[in-house]
C-alpha cells in the first residue's frame, strides 16, 4: 500500500507548507483563496456527477445513505474527533474541523482515490495514486492556506479509506468493474457539489451524513 502512504505524506507536506501562508497572509487573500477552492470543488463535483449512468440507483443510495448517516450522527462524531485532535494537540486554528472535514471529502470521494486504490490492490504499479499524490499535495497547500493545519489531518481518513479499498480489491479482484466505479464516482461528485455549498457559505449541507451513500451504491450495483 505504498501508493497510499505516499499520498498521505504529500497531503501532510502540502498542508504544512500552506499553514505557513495561513499565518502570514492577510484575511482578504485567505478569503479569496477559500472562494477559489469552493468554486473548484463545485466544478470537480459537477464533472464527476454528469457521468452518472444509473440515476435510480444513485438516488436511492443518496436517500438511504443520508438517512443512515443521520441516524448514526456522523457529523457529530467527526466534529468530536476534530475537537479531540485540536484539544490534545493544543491547536488554536479556528477552522480546524472545517479544514479536516473538507479536505477529507475532497481527497476521498474522487475517481482517482477509488481507481488508484483498486489498481494497487490488484497488484499493479500505483501510477494513479502517485499522480493523485502530486495533485493532492499542491491542493493541500491552497486548502491549508485558507483553512489551516486541519487539512494535514485529512491524511488519516485518506490512508484508511484508500487502504481499505486496496484490501477489498485484493480480495475481490474478479468482482469489481468499471460500472461500479463510475457510479461511485458520480455519487461522490454530488457530495462534492454539496461540500462546495458549505465552503462558499451558500447553504449548510450535512455532507458528512451522506457518506454512507457510497456504501449503498456498491451494494446496489453488486446485487
Amino acid at each position: 500500500m505504498w501508493g497510499t502512504v505516499v499520498n498521505a505524506a504529500a497531503i501532510i507536506a502540502g498542508a504544512l507548507t500552506g499553514s505557513v501562508f495561513n499565518r502570514t497572509l492577510p484575511q482578504r487573500f485567505q478569503r479569496v483563496i477559500f472562494q477559489g477552492m469552493g468554486l473548484f470543488v463545485m466544478a470537480l463535483g459537477v464533472s464527476m456527477a454528469i457521468k452518472m449512468e444509473r440515476a435510480l440507483i444513485s438516488v436511492f443510495a443518496l436517500l438511504l445513505g443520508s438517512i443512515a448517516g443521520e441516524l448514526l450522527k456522523l457529523d457529530v462524531q467527526i466534529a468530536k474527533l476534530g475537537d479531540w485532535l485540536k484539544r490534545n494537540l493544543k491547536l488554536k486554528t479556528e477552522k480546524f474541523n472545517e479544514g479536516f472535514v473538507s479536505a477529507s471529502l475532497i481527497y476521498c470521494v474522487g475517481t482517482m482515490a477509488v481507481l488508484g486504490a483498486i489498481e494497487e490492490g490488484v497488484g499493479k504499479y500505483p501510477a494513479i495514486l502517485l499522480t493523485k499524490s502530486v495533485m493532492d499535495g499542491f491542493s493541500s497547500v491552497a486548502l491549508s492556506a485558507s483553512m489551516g493545519i486541519g487539512v494535514a489531518f485529512s491524511s488519516l481518513p485518506v490512508a484508511i479509506y484508500q487502504g481499505v479499498i486496496t484490501l477489498v480489491a485484493f480480495l475481490l479482484t474478479d468482482t469489481l468493474n468499471m460500472a461500479i466505479i463510475n457510479e461511485l464516482s458520480a455519487v461522490g461528485g454530488i457530495l462534492l457539489v454539496g461540500l462546495s455549498f458549505n465552503i462558499l457559505e451558500i447553504k449548510e449541507i450535512k455532507v458528512v451524513n451522506m457518506l454512507p451513500s457510497l456504501v449503498f451504491v456498491v451494494v446496489f450495483m453488486m446485487l
